[in-house]
């Protein structure tokens, strides 16, 4: 839930105030992670070294520098600058090498403070100081083991105890090596001491190192957390790939510029050029070279020589306006008025209209594995939030068009309860992200029971896209608002796809499908449409706006935008909403019913809709203050007398109605929450990604 950004510079001259608006401009970017604090850490002055400490050590390079703050980035932005009037801090002195390391946080452990906010430290002198994003699941076990040998803490956070461990395995590895006649303390490499802290770590994390004993360089590694690594040279020439011992040894002095991110956003306006770090991989980064090693648990202990790894660069798919607003206030505002064209580009070169008519999907990550999923014994679709209620959207196209029938499973409540899964099961995790940490422990665990494992994600190179047996990736574009918008319509349009090539077999179903096709291509066009209700939704919610509670009943497709639009509402206006099954309305909700309580009911065009007039004539009877969603034309038959307030949406086949339908609720949310203001953007207590349990 953290954004961890590192910035090296090699044979590079770059002044202290670049450095540090590089590295809180790597922070504005991954601020969607978290923003309860904030830290960066920078080099102190070269001519201060060597630095002795009151222990004795001896730094060859001065204890390095360090900021933290609570609150948003822009709290530290002020709080350094002040601070560096205050201490004199020259921001014009020249580094021709230098690490920066920075950090956003979102709070497990211990409140927002600037004690607890990163870089942690090791202790006086800084002399390791990390950044992390995860939460390591034994911290209080190493806690205690590290106050035995004389540690102090002053953090609540499960991150001390990292760069404490680095600074007691450190000294142990230096004994160790004084009692074999070892001289020189940096004959320990800065990779060993971190695979040693590794060894000692359990849980989910991506971390980075830095250290005086070792000047100019950086350490990183993940196990579970995302980390990308981004290349820019001078003169921009490429290099295919990275290889421990050789890397860039015929480019050695070359000027260098290195970004370590929890997200491509804070690298892409440098470099396009990346890498995605895998699991259990360590990128040590020295004198302009780079090398990944690979960890490996279980070999012998303290091994100098680790094995080294050869990975290939890769080009990023996105452009740096992407994560910018544009003439929008907000990203929220900026991705839902975004959605037809990233459901055109959802579907580009998927749909297929060919010659005579001939109609299908093509989807060529699956195209291999179509058959194996249509003879399984059963379909389940994995997510959390809103990427479940896009699975629960599709389930019914899905089971209608492939014969197979589907489940539907919270990844935690699937782990909780370690629920069943075979072999002969295809299991399909739904992610925007690609990193969220249940649904990821949910895919280790359909793996190990030999399901077929499918991806749904909108991040190339994420650990779900890796470790799926195959997948779709949903192309929506890059998303920044927290709370999820285009993601959630195009991986319902994904899914339906996916439903399209599952029955492609069937000569039954044929008109089905091809009325599908044809309402996908449209898709767009009506989505586009529904935009032009933002000013009906500003005005609904302006109406709206003082009320403490919303209900949302829907059914058949609908249920999952009752549950998506309460969703959306409770988690960026604050307002308490419930998105209910309104076959359930008699078996408790309807109590709540009064004159008072605003209820949006959704009930377009589809087999539930008959249904759900009966619900609102149900509703108004209990004199409930009715909002209904309908398809154009039918306001009438819905509200006779006219005392409802009715939101028309253009209609469309039952099974990509979801996606019309979410449109005009997630304006409603937006300017709720603007109205109320609030932060849509960055909502209290949440963060985007969601890579801790």
């Amino acid at each position: 839930m953290c954004g961890i950004f590192a910035y090296l510079n090699y044979n590079a001259t770059r002044e202290r105030r670049y450095i540090v608006e590089v590295l809180f401009n790597g922070l504005r970017r991954l601020e969607y992670r978290g923003y309860d604090s904030s830290g960066i850490s920078l080099d102190a002055d070269p001519s201060h070294a060597p630095f002795r400490l009151s222990s004795g050590s001896l730094l060859p390079s001065p204890p390095p520098l360090v900021f933290r703050q609570e609150g948003k980035i822009e709290n530290l932005v002020t709080t350094f600058y002040q601070e560096a009037d205050v201490t004199d801090l020259d921001l014009q002195i020249s580094f021709q090498s230098h690490v920066g390391i920075a950090h956003t946080r979102w709070a497990t452990h211990g409140s927002p403070s600037p004690t607890n906010s990163h870089p942690q430290t090791s202790g006086e002198g800084n002399e390791f100081l990390v950044v992390h994003n995860g939460i390591i699941t034994n911290h209080m076990v190493l806690k205690e083991t590290l106050l035995r040998h004389g540690f102090h803490f002053e953090s609540e956070t499960d991150t001390e105890v990292i760069p404490k461990l680095a600074k007691f395995v450190y000294d142990s590895l230096n004994e160790d090596l004084a009692s074999n006649g070892g001289e020189d303390k940096q004959t320990v490499p800065f990779t060993q001491v971190v695979m040693e802290v590794m060894r000692q770590l359990e849980g989910a994390y991506a971390l980075i190192f830095k250290s005086p004993y070792y000047p100019n360089e950086l350490v990183a590694c993940k196990r579970g957390s995302p980390l990308l690594l981004g290349v820019k040279e001078a003169g921009d020439k490429r290099s295919d790939t990275y290889v421990e011992g050789d890397l860039l040894a015929k480019d050695h002095g070359k000027p260098k510029e290195y970004y370590l991110a929890s997200d491509a956003n804070a690298i892409v306006e440098h470099t396009k050029r990346v890498l995605v770090i895998e699991d259990n991989e360590v990128v040590h980064m020295k004198d302009g070279v780079v090398a990944i090693f690979k960890f490996e648990f279980d070999k012998s202990k303290r091994l100098l020589r680790p094995a080294s790894v050869q990975r290939a660069l890769s080009t990023l798919e996105m452009e740096v306006e992407q994560i910018k607003k544009g003439n929008f206030e907000h990203f929220m505002q900026k991705e839902i008025h975004e959605q037809p064209d990233s459901l055109t580009m959802t579907m580009r070169g998927r749909l297929i209209r060919g010659e005579q008519r001939v109609k299908g999907v093509l989807l060529g990550g699956l195209k291999d594995h179509l058959r194996t999923i249509r003879r399984s014994r059963r379909i389940i679709f994995i997510g959390c939030g809103t990427s479940y209620n896009a699975a629960l959207a599709s389930r019914p196209i899905i089971e209608e068009l492939s014969g197979v029938p589907v489940t539907m499973e919270i990844a935690s409540d699937l782990i909780d309860r370690q629920g069943p899964i075979y072999r002969e099961d295809t299991a399909i995790f739904v992610s925007q992200s690609g990193e969220t940490a249940d649904t990821l422990q949910a895919l280790e665990y359909a793996r190990a029971n030999g399901a077929l494992c499918v991806g749904i994600t909108n991040t190339v190179g994420s650990a779900i896209a890796r470790g799926t047996h195959c997948g779709v990736h949903i192309n929506a574009g890059c998303e920044i608002g927290v709370a999820s918008t285009k993601a959630y319509t195009s991986q319902i349009a994904v899914i339906i796809m996916l439903a399209l090539a599952l029955g492609d077999d069937s000569i039954s179903s044929q008109r089905r499908r091809e009325a599908i096709i044809d309402d996908c291509f449209n898709l767009p066009s009506k989505v586009r449409d529904v935009l032009k209700l933002d000013q009906d939704m500003k005005e609904l919610a302006m109406l709206l706006m003082e009320e403490q509670s919303l209900l949302v009943f829907g059914r058949g497709y609908n249920y999952a935008t009752a549950l998506e639009c309460a969703l959306k509402v409770k988690e960026v206006s604050l307002m308490h909403s419930e998105g209910i099954l309104a076959g359930e309305m008699k078996h408790g909700p309807l109590a709540l019913v009064d004159e008072t309580l605003p209820i949006i009911v959704i009930a377009t065009r589809d087999g539930s809709s008959s249904k759900q007039q009966s619900v609102i004539q149900q509703l108004k009877a209990r004199k409930g203050r009715l909002i209904v969603m309908c398809t154009e034309g039918d306001a009438q038959s819905m509200c006779p007398d006219g005392t409802c307030r009715v939101i028309e949406v253009p209609q469309v086949q039952d099974c990509l109605q979801p996606i019309i339908n979410i449109v005009p609720l997630q304006l409603l949310a937006y300017h709720l929450t603007v109205l109320r203001g609030f932060n849509v953007d960055q909502p209290r207590n949440l963060a985007k990604s969601v890579t801790t349990q």
